[in-house]
């Protein structure tokens, strides 16, 4: 489970990013300030750092160099200031990425798992009963024979493969597919998808063994997950 060092001084949103994150699957530390941000640097580790830049003793800009020092991990900025020069001056710093408030939770834990990935936090491979998914590659392959899948098909299978032992509501899979879509997609189009990528995917699509159905609620990845 990767672990997450949140630095936002903004309780409200402090909170709802823990719960957006923990129900995503990582672990979460939280601190509101400067000062508390160093002592837990000091006696925890960490797999990446969201820090807000305007904090009640400090600025992020600070902590960046602090973190990357003490731990080299990736560093996300989180701010409502997004004009071009603190976006420069954060990556000058050694920021990993800045985003920017108000931002939509799937694309911030989007970003988390890009930067994760390319430090080597995460895996790149996720392998599941004779599916495997590559994701620096982009390729898919079940029992050995590559598999085509269309854009949207991937980025279904990616949301699975991302959130592991996670169940996946409808509305969640169709906020992703209008995101990667950049157009209306409908509940019967998702129907569609998730029927088509089983096509692909699964043994018998009757019987899914991979994207398994729950009821009333939506999909989960099936059992016996790994990543290598």
């Amino acid at each position: 489970m990767e672990r997450i060092f949140l630095i936002e001084d903004d309780r409200k949103i402090a909170r709802n990013l823990i719960l957006l994150l923990r129900g995503e699957g990582f672990a979460v530390s939280h601190a509101a300030t400067c000062a508390d941000a160093l002592a837990m640097l000091g006696s925890n580790t960490f797999d990446i750092a969201l820090v807000d830049i305007l904090l009640p003793d400090g600025n992020g800009y600070m902590l960046c160099t602090e973190i990357k020092e003490k731990q080299d991990i990736p560093v996300i900025f989180l701010t409502a200031s997004g004009d071009e020069s603190s976006v420069v001056t954060g990556l000058n710093m050694g920021a990993d990425d800045y985003v920017t408030k108000p931002f939509r939770p799937r694309e911030l834990t989007a970003r988390i798992r890009a930067a994760l990935r390319k430090s080597g936090g995460a895996p790149s491979v996720f392998a599941l009963q004779g599916l495997r998914v590559d994701t620096s590659g982009g390729t898919v392959h079940k029992d050995g024979e590559e598999i085509m899948l269309s854009a949207l098909e991937y980025r279904l299978l990616l949301v699975f493969v991302n959130n592991p032992g996670s169940i996946i509501t409808r509305n969640i899979l169709l906020d992703e597919l209008w995101s990667a879509a950049g157009e209306f997609v409908n509940d019967n189009t998702l129907s569609v998808y998730i029927r088509r990528l089983r096509e692909k995917i699964e043994d018998d699509p009757a019987d899914p063994k991979f994207i398994r159905t729950v009821r009333g609620i939506g999909y989960r990845l099936g059992d016996g997950h790994a990543a290598q």
